[in-house]
């Protein structure tokens, strides 16, 4: 009998072959026979589902979004989830780390790519809503709720970044101390409306 080919494994099959010829020769070098090659394929059975290197692009950058989602949707409600939703979001292993490679490169190049740039705001509002379920489950008070969730979403971003640019030698550490921080004074935050009015 025919083996029968299960469509969606295959497409993520090639979109994580993507993210190969990504990072190891950068965005020019992604075609649609290189990344067939990559993936093991013959470029006649990617014609259908990825017939430009626009939907390769876009493909890879969506399971970036979906195997967040996975990881997310796996953890297990308690005092630590918000912890482990914000670990989630950091390059703290090769396979995370690879995936904040593969959105550095894609992110920038959707800034002028307009077959691209929708997935690339579906995958910032994607953190920007982690944050803010993160900042409700800490019961930051409602009037402060969006500032916190920005605030919490600029230091993730940034934090990632700063990861993936740094030394090989520097270690993660420091970051999930940043986390763990932040959370702290999230919790301990009070209410705006229990602030000392501002001397006039």
């Amino acid at each position: 009998m025919p083996r029968v080919i299960d469509t969606d494994e295959r497409n993520r099959q090639v979109a994580e072959a993507a993210w190969r010829v990504l990072v190891r020769e950068g965005l020019p070098a992604l075609s649609v026979r290189k990344v067939a090659a990559e993936a093991g394929l013959p470029p006649s059975s990617l014609r259908y589902t990825f017939p430009t290197q626009a939907s390769l692009r876009i493909s890879a950058y969506a399971l970036v979004v979906e195997r967040l989602a996975e990881r997310v949707a796996a953890i297990e409600p308690g005092a630590d989830w918000a912890r482990a939703v914000l670990l989630e979001l950091l390059p703290l292993d090769e396979s995370r780390r690879l995936e904040m490679e593969i959105t550095v490169v894609l992110g920038t190049a959707a800034m002028a790519d307009g077959d691209l740039r929708a997935t690339h705001h579906r995958a910032h509002r994607a953190v920007r809503d982690l944050c803010e379920r993160v900042v409700r489950a800490v019961e930051v008070d409602p009037a402060d709720v969006r500032v916190q969730t920005e605030r919490l979403h600029a230091m993730m971003d940034g934090l990632a970044l700063h990861m993936i640019r740094q030394g090989e030698d520097e270690g993660t550490d420091w970051a999930v101390r940043v986390v763990d921080t932040h959370l702290a004074g999230l919790e301990r935050a009070p209410s705006p409306r229990a602030l000392p009015p501002t001397p006039g």
